[in-house]
């Protein structure tokens, strides 16, 4: 290859000294001719992150000229200046706060948790991630953020619920065509949760509870009362509407569930009485709705937690596992299921389950069959004795 030689403009005018085309190079072919003489071909020089980049621009025989390479060049830098991608190479993996604003605004369209991820996002992967791009994030970077939320205070629930967001967002990229990458997450292990409930209410606290909320609000009574004889989750009772409801098979038709599939739960005749009472004008109504704002209800009322501590359910008690709150009915509608022996294709039905797996803590509430087998055959042992000894 014949030596790059800074191109020269021509004289300072009034001195001896030369201007050159900044970053702008010619090189002599040694046979190849143009217009009788050795062709010049041009190239250009500049840096990008920090390394040297050079570049061939073309021939003179070609149509290239110092001025068209000065011009090339000057595109270039200005280019690398606000973060543009150059002609050739490689397409560099997006920033993480463009593909998470992107997420937020389908996770709050989409998903009912859609603030829940936007207020994670914004306090916890935010700060740490924002700056990066998708293929500067490893698994020690979310190793890191992991321990860092711990050290914070954060519940082994929420960490997770962080990394999960962190994963959800990532595999977007992927599928919305915004990266290829691998997503590092695969590499972090999930913290281990355990806040499964524990707490289920006696038929007598149940009962308790109850007439406690009516003397306070006929309106959070009617919620708790769906709740413990139905298994709707707080959610599922804000959405329920008019059209919903079914009096006389006695069926209420779950349409907005967790999992987005729905279901049908069974009034009780207490419940049936309930609802028919809130029974409203248009089929396309919310059965419950905040009166105050006239809109849907969002929130159990508070009234719920002052009628579970006039009740001292939770006096004394620190693990949330042990606390009585809203969910707290819809475990003991569960459990109660499990006490009575229905079978476990019964209760996944009714609570909505995808899978026997959120089964597994009610089977050891379930009257043992292998306990009953074995008192059945040693019931046919002693009657065969008797048989055997009359004879």
């Amino acid at each position: 290859m014949a030596k790059r030689i800074l191109v020269a403009k021509g004289r300072v005018k009034g001195t001896k000294q030369m201007q050159y085309w900044t970053g702008v190079y010619a090189r002599e072919h040694a046979t190849r001719l143009h217009d009788g003489k050795p062709d010049v071909c041009y190239d250009i020089c500049y840096k990008n992150n920090g390394k040297l980049v050079w570049e061939k621009v073309g021939w003179g025989s070609e149509g290239y000229s110092p001025g068209l390479a000065d011009e090339l060049r000057n595109n270039r830098v200005r280019a690398i200046r606000h973060g543009e991608e150059l002609p050739g190479e490689k397409k560099r993996a997006p920033y993480f706060k463009d593909v998470a604003a992107e997420y937020v605004k389908w996770a709050n369209e989409n998903k009912k948790s859609g603030k829940d991820d936007e207020g994670r996002y914004k306090n916890n992967l935010a700060p740490r991630f924002d700056d990066k791009r998708l293929d500067e994030i490893g698994p020690l970077a979310l190793e890191k953020m992991k321990k860092e939320l711990k050290e914070e205070g954060l519940a082994p629930a929420t960490v997770k619920h962080c990394l999960v967001l962190f994963r959800q967002i990532f595999n977007k990229a992927v599928s919305w065509g915004m990266y290829e990458g691998k997503n590092p997450i695969k590499g972090v292990k999930l913290p281990t949760v355990q806040n499964q409930r524990e707490r289920f209410l006696s038929y007598e606290e149940a009962d308790a509870l109850l007439k406690e909320l009516l003397s306070r609000s006929q309106f959070t009574h009617d919620m708790a009362l769906i709740s413990l004889h139905c298994g709707l989750r707080a959610g599922e009772i804000f959405n329920l509407r008019g059209q919903d409801l079914d009096f006389r098979n006695e069926i209420i038709n779950v349409a907005d569930t967790k999992n987005k599939k729905g279901r049908k739960a069974f009034m009780t005749q207490a419940v049936k009485e309930a609802l028919q009472a809130r029974l409203p004008e248009k089929p396309s109504e919310f059965v419950f709705t905040d009166k105050r704002h006239h809109e849907e209800v969002k929130h159990i009322s508070l009234t719920f937690t002052k009628a579970v501590d006039k009740l001292e359910f939770n006096k004394g008690v620190t693990d949330r596992r042990h606390k009585v709150t809203f969910h707290t009915l819809r475990h003991t509608f569960c459990s109660w299921l499990a006490l009575q022996g229905e079978s476990l294709p019964t209760m996944r039905e009714l609570m909505g389950h995808q899978s026997y797996e959120m089964l597994k803590k009610y089977t050891h509430l379930i009257p043992d069959e292998k306990k009953k087998a074995t008192r059945r055959l040693e019931a046919s042992l002693e009657k065969a004795r008797r048989q055997i000894t009359s004879t």
